[in-house]
């Protein structure tokens, strides 16, 4: 609803979940994981900022603009308390949304997640940002996926057709440079995860060669942490059902640790 930001919204209930697709996707990579959804939950599939249908928003790139983007449409859409979910990008943007507004976030479900670590795989990256044909983007898929796993003819013909928008690789290419900078991303700082008391679930693949699945260490003790074995950076797409029943498991949890921790004072 906020201008020139799109978000695919389907299904029903008190229940609305948000997905936020990585660098280089956009919201249509969902498809079998909504799919494994109960028909009974609302979920949002965005296009992020300079991606897809919401290539034209202004100033796009940085997480802190499109987190800030999101909770705005979320909010024009009556949206007050969601259950996010994001992958990479989508990931930091879903972890600075959390930071920014933790009351209306409800959980978080973090799919190999920027900003937990310096280190990103940049020439990769920026070797995806070009990728105009099939061929092209077949080979960054695979390169950013476990071993074996076969990209998708579906998933070829989405990346390629919003690829073929006027200007999106263009911007692809800015963004992923903005990004990987010096081959190295920006980080939030672990004290800051550390007050977010909503249920955080942190998944991530142990051959992910975007990011390094260490980055998970040391995250505060209240995060679940889920190793996926052999599994790459492209975890909604090699793993759209563990992924779905991650969401719902993430998303029925209720006790917070603040709320534990006022339970057992009270106690």
């Amino acid at each position: 609803m906020t201008a020139s930001l799109f978000a695919a919204d389907q299904g029903a209930g008190s229940k609305a979940i948000v997905l936020l697709h990585g660098f280089g996707g956009c919201h249509e990579i969902w498809g079998e994981v909504i799919s494994s959804l109960s028909p009974s939950r609302r979920v949002l599939a965005y296009d992020l900022p300079g991606h897809g249908l919401s290539l034209d928003f202004p100033a796009a790139g940085p997480a802190k603009v499109a987190a800030g983007a999101l909770l705005a449409d979320l909010s024009v859409r009556g949206l007050t308390r969601v259950h996010l979910v994001g992958h990479s990008m989508g990931g930091a943007i879903a972890t600075l949304m959390a930071l920014a507004q933790p009351q209306r976030v409800a959980s978080l479900t973090l799919l190999a997640p920027g900003g937990f670590g310096p280190e990103i795989n940049g020439p990769l990256l920026r070797r995806f940002a070009r990728a105009r044909d099939r061929s092209a983007i077949r080979k960054c898929l695979a390169a950013m996926s476990g071993p074996g796993c076969v990209p998708a003819e579906r998933m070829l013909d989405v990346l390629r057709h919003m690829r073929a928008r006027s200007g999106q690789v263009e911007k692809l290419v800015e963004i992923a440079a903005a990004m990987t900078r010096d081959d190295r991303q920006g980080v939030i700082p672990r004290d800051r995860l550390d007050g977010l008391d909503m249920p955080v679930m942190v998944v991530w693949g142990t051959d992910d060669a975007v990011l390094p699945f260490s980055q998970a260490d040391d995250l505060p003790a209240h995060f679940h942490v889920h190793h996926v074995l052999e599994a790459g950076h492209m975890l909604v797409e090699e793993a759209p059902g563990l992924v779905a029943e991650i969401i719902r498991r993430n998303t029925n949890r209720r006790a917070t640790r603040r709320r534990r921790e006022l339970a057992a004072a009270a106690g």
